[in-house]
């Protein structure tokens, strides 16, 4: 909400997109080379290299080097929050796999999901979870790492799986009064928050039955190969872990002090902790092999428990498809999305800065000569933002900023900007693979952001439904509080 925007005259808009060009250039090469292992240090380094062309840039428009610091340095503090919950979301990962909570997930699951409704069932607990939360990186990090594991078993491509996990987790987002881009969004826009969310309900909910009918219609098409070996993985969770339905109390408690709006970097520490305490309890044996010891000393059950927070952990296992399953990386793992974040506000940093950001969506302000068109700079710039700053909050507070005065002028109510706000600016963040979002997502479920891409119904539809009602003025409040009619036209 406080976040800045620096703007400079002296910058136009070719100069603005030449980082932009440069990095996307960039980037795509390095996809093409490295494949999948581009994730693992490579886009890192071309990331800065994009701050690099940037800071030139900024160099020949009179920006002095100390300025461009300091604007890292905002960008970097401000992603002290995201960082330290996604090293707790991998400490909360590794202990909720010693202790059986992960493994209880799938052996229940595996019972009670068919195939033919899984991936609704997905979309359906997944949203059910991020409105009691507020929260998709939670929901990905608890019963969507456990949705992850019954799709594979079963037998259905982890991108599609991840989709609908996504898909479920982002409509919550959007919707959650607990949610921080649910409020964020109507503070930028200028109205209250449940407004907000009650206008929002106009375009989430068409776009979330036409998710629900598009993963309904793929359950029954897509052939699964899980079915007739589930006794065979039953079996093997069942001797490899205590399973107990107590299991389920420590991903109960965290929900419900989530939803009790417990910060959730304190929510996830207690949710480790107590599973911790967990396997130790039921599932002594792991602790122990992790422990590398003979008898579970306390020592030992202290060195087990810090190994799976911290560290790789790899329980051993006879099936083939169980073998992902049984590994965490704990803390270790989420590494690589740090050093990408820290990567990404680099270059935010130099691009806000040198003035590019406004400059950027100054440009796509003066295309807006209809109200339609205002819409659609909106949810451009939205965009543009979440590729370019690679942060969810800067797609948000940036065309916020910028276009608050352009909708009062136009005579809108400032819930059609902060509807707009969520249904281009929060879905799509996760869509880009070195956005903080898409980093996260992909690093928590194990899935790459291009594989998952093609499967986010409800983000990939959210920007179109909007622009969809824009196009023709369906609830498209005005200052006065009436609707433009459909019949109306919206050149004006």
């Amino acid at each position: 909400m406080n976040e800045s925007i620096t703007d400079n005259k002296e910058l136009n808009i070719w100069e603005a997109l030449i980082p932009v060009v440069a990095l996307v250039g960039m980037l795509g090469y390095n996809v093409f080379v490295f494949g999948d292992d581009a994730l693992s240090g490579s886009n890192q380094f071309i990331l800065l290299l994009g701050g690099g062309v940037a800071a030139v840039v900024g160099f020949f428009n009179k920006v002095k080097f100390a300025k461009m610091i300091e604007e890292v340095s905002e960008n970097i503090k401000s992603s002290a929050g995201a960082i330290l919950i996604l090293l707790m979301v991998g400490a909360l990962a590794g202990t909720w796999l010693v202790s059986g909570i992960i493994p209880a997930m799938i052996y229940y699951g595996l019972q009670i999901l068919n195939p033919s409704i899984f991936l609704p069932a997905t979309l359906l607990i997944c949203s059910i979870i991020s409105i009691a939360t507020g929260s998709s990186w939670t929901t990905s990090a608890t019963v969507g790492i456990a949705l992850i594991g019954i799709g594979g078993t079963l037998g259905f491509p982890l991108g599609m799986v991840a989709g609908a996990v996504i898909s479920g987790a982002y409509f919550g987002d959007k919707l959650s009064p607990m949610s921080d881009t649910t409020n964020l969004a109507p503070a930028m826009a200028g109205t209250d928050l449940f407004t907000h969310i009650r206008y929002m309900l106009y375009t989430t909910v068409p776009t979330y039955i036409i998710t629900l009918i598009i993963f309904i219609i793929l359950g029954l098409t897509v052939e699964t190969s899980g079915v007739a070996d589930s006794s065979v993985l039953l079996n093997d969770i069942k001797s490899s872990f205590n399973i107990t339905p107590l299991l389920f109390l420590v991903p109960v408690i965290v929900i419900g002090l989530i939803a009790k709006k417990t910060e959730p970097l304190i929510a996830l520490l207690l949710g480790t902790l107590l599973a911790a305490v967990f396997a130790v309890i039921f599932q002594p044996h792991i602790v122990l092999m992790l422990s590398g010891g003979t008898t579970l000393t306390i020592e030992n059950a202290y060195k087990g428990i810090l190994n799976a927070i911290t560290v790789e952990s790899i329980i051993p296992t006879k099936v083939e498809t169980l073998k992902d399953l049984y590994v965490s990386g704990g803390m270790q793992k989420m590494l690589n999305t740090v050093w990408l974040i820290l990567c990404a506000m680099v270059f935010g940093g130099i691009m806000d800065a040198i003035g590019a950001l406004a400059r950027i969506s100054r440009t796509l302000l003066s295309l807006a000569k209809s109200t339609f068109g205002l819409f659609a700079a909106t949810v451009g710039s939205c965009l543009t933002l979440n590729i370019t700053a690679s942060d969810q909050y800067l797609a948000i507070v940036v065309p916020g900023k910028m276009f608050s005065k352009a909708f009062e002028d136009k005579g809108l109510a400032p819930e059609n900007l902060s509807r707009t706000l969520e249904d281009s600016g929060t879905v799509s963040s996760v869509l880009i693979p070195w956005n903080t979002c898409g980093a996260y997502h992909a690093s928590t479920l194990g899935v790459n952001t291009l594989d998952y891409l093609p499967y986010a119904f409800f983000n990939l539809i959210s920007p179109f439904m909007t622009l969809i009602f824009a196009a023709f003025s369906i609830k498209i409040r005005l200052l006065t509080g009436d609707y433009l009619s459909s019949t109306k036209s919206i050149a004006s």
